[in-house]
């Protein structure tokens, strides 16, 4: 009797099971494509970015980038003033170290450099993670943390490694938080972020507070200079290549820096530097236009953010949004057609579900019959036995914010290249070299392939054959090892 019970339970299971498979293949058949691909051709519509269009941008950028270089407050931009008005030109020798926090682990890192022939002699670098006790501690005890690391990595130095009797040795501080920047080796935190919250550090000087635990730890070593890490990016890309004059971050976030004219800068009342140049942090993710083409999932992807109202350029091109923004587009047109079914999949609802890397392999995949895709669906969203239209569609709908995201990319760089008059021929034939960091740029094949494609088409072939983009790896490790080496006593 058992037996038969079970073998009666396996049988229901068994044409449920079937049953399902059918229902799933007559909801696909019965998807009217037609509706489907239309409601995605006005989505299209909204996200289309005509050339013309991508120069007005690019205009406007750089009207916004002359504003906020004027006076501070003037301008969406930010236009900081980095202090680093020296650069490096290969020539620089000698052992410098350099700690990068930027998160909830932080890096150290020793470079000895062997000047014009030895270039970067050798690295090393140890990474820390930060107990999340400290991360809402005590600024005491987070710096004490941070100065007892460092001072344990320069205790693991080398016979290899070489500072010259009585020298001090030298440190660049990259530090990835809100700074008001007061010279090239101070600066004070405006806010925390990424999950710390000290409120006795906010206003306080960062270099000083790192100096003084140094101090405790009886660690003899100076903070040359303090970084921003798309500074860093574009200094570790003109060690490199001198020819160099701006750093883009696309990662997580987005950012850019540049080399400016120091007469160019009207809020810039002290003597001007010697070199007659000042990198520039744009701080470009806070830039916002009427021509930026925002549809009704970004509008409400800002309205539900931490920061309303701020950092829509960010929220367009970074690789933070790019795959919320494809869960938002999926779930609404779910909602209209049933291209995954019935009933709307329940983790298609979730914020923040679909990141940037599995859209990335959504994108990419070249299988006939989009293996990867219907992986992707079913372990990310739950979504099970889709069709070859509803994966052609998700394709298509990455495509479209990839490719939004890119274009506005190249704007922002097209906008910079023009503010530092390198948008025309020159007669000497000079390369304009852009150094760019970051997972999205680095990883998004398609992302990148389209920025560049997008870039050439704003400069023209003519002009474009002598802008080069480079990948530059790490810029905001050794490149504050760097400025701390090119501003070295």
């Amino acid at each position: 009797m058992e037996k038969r019970v079970v073998c009666t339970a396996a049988t229901v299971a068994a044409v449920a099971c079937v049953v399902a498979v059918l229902v799933i293949r007559k909801r696909s058949k019965g998807i009217k494509w037609g509706k489907v691909r239309e409601m995605l051709k006005e989505i299209k519509l909204k996200c289309a970015l005509p050339i013309e269009r991508l120069k007005q941008i690019a205009s406007a950028m750089e009207t916004e980038m002359h504003a906020g270089l004027a006076s501070d407050g003037g301008s969406k931009l930010k236009m900081l003033l980095s202090y680093v008005d020296k650069l490096p030109t290969g020539a620089e020798e000698g052992l410098f170290y350099a700690l990068d926090l930027g998160g909830t682990n932080f890096r150290v890192l020793r470079v000895q450099l062997g000047g014009k022939e030895g270039g970067v002699v050798r690295q090393e670098h140890k990474e820390v993670s930060i107990p999340p006790h400290l991360m809402v501690g005590s600024s005491h005890d987070l710096f004490d943390f941070i100065a007892e690391a460092l001072s344990s990595f320069v205790a693991s130095e080398g016979e290899e490694y070489k500072v010259p009797e009585g020298k001090q040795r030298e440190l660049g501080f990259t530090f990835s938080f809100p700074v008001k920047q007061l010279s090239l080796s101070s600066g004070t935190l405006i806010k925390w972020t990424k999950g710390f919250c000290i409120e006795e550090t906010v206003g306080q000087d960062v270099v000083a507070e790192l100096t003084k635990a140094m101090e405790r730890q009886g660690l003899d070593m100076k903070v040359a200079a303090l970084v921003n890490d798309t500074v860093g990016t574009l200094v570790g890309g003109r060690y490199e290549d001198g020819d160099v004059v701006t750093g883009v971050i696309l990662g997580t976030g987005s950012n850019a820096a540049y080399v400016e004219r120091a007469s160019s800068i009207p809020k810039w009342h002290d003597e001007l530097p010697k070199s007659g140049e000042m990198v520039i942090n744009m701080e470009w993710g806070n830039f916002k236009s009427p021509l930026l083409p925002i549809t009704e999932f970004d509008e409400a992807l800002d309205f539900e953010s931490l920061n309303p109202g701020e950092q829509i350029y960010e929220k367009l091109i970074s690789g933070m949004y790019l795959g919320e923004v494809v869960r938002r587009v999926l779930l609404k047109v779910s909602e209209e057609f049933p291209i995954f079914g019935d009933i709307i999949p329940p983790k298609l609802e979730a914020p923040f579900i679909l990141r940037t890397p599995q859209m990335s392999a959504i994108h990419h995949d070249s299988s006939l019959d989009l293996k990867v895709v219907a992986k992707k669906l079913k372990e990310t969203l739950g979504i099970h036995n889709t069709s070859i239209k509803t994966r052609k569609f998700v394709v298509d709908v990455c495509d479209m914010v990839a490719k939004r995201a890119a274009r506005l990319a190249a704007a922002g760089i097209y906008a910079i290249i023009k503010k530092i008059g390198r948008d025309t021929l020159s007669d000497d034939k000079q390369r304009t070299v852009i150094a760019i960091d970051g997972g999205l740029f680095e990883h998004y094949t398609a992302f990148s392939d389209c920025l560049e494609r997008t870039l050439r088409e704003l400069l023209g072939e003519e002009v474009a054959n002598s802008v080069v983009i480079k990948h530059a790896n790490d810029g905001s490790g050794i490149g504050a090892a760097l400025i701390a080496a090119s501003h070295s006593n």
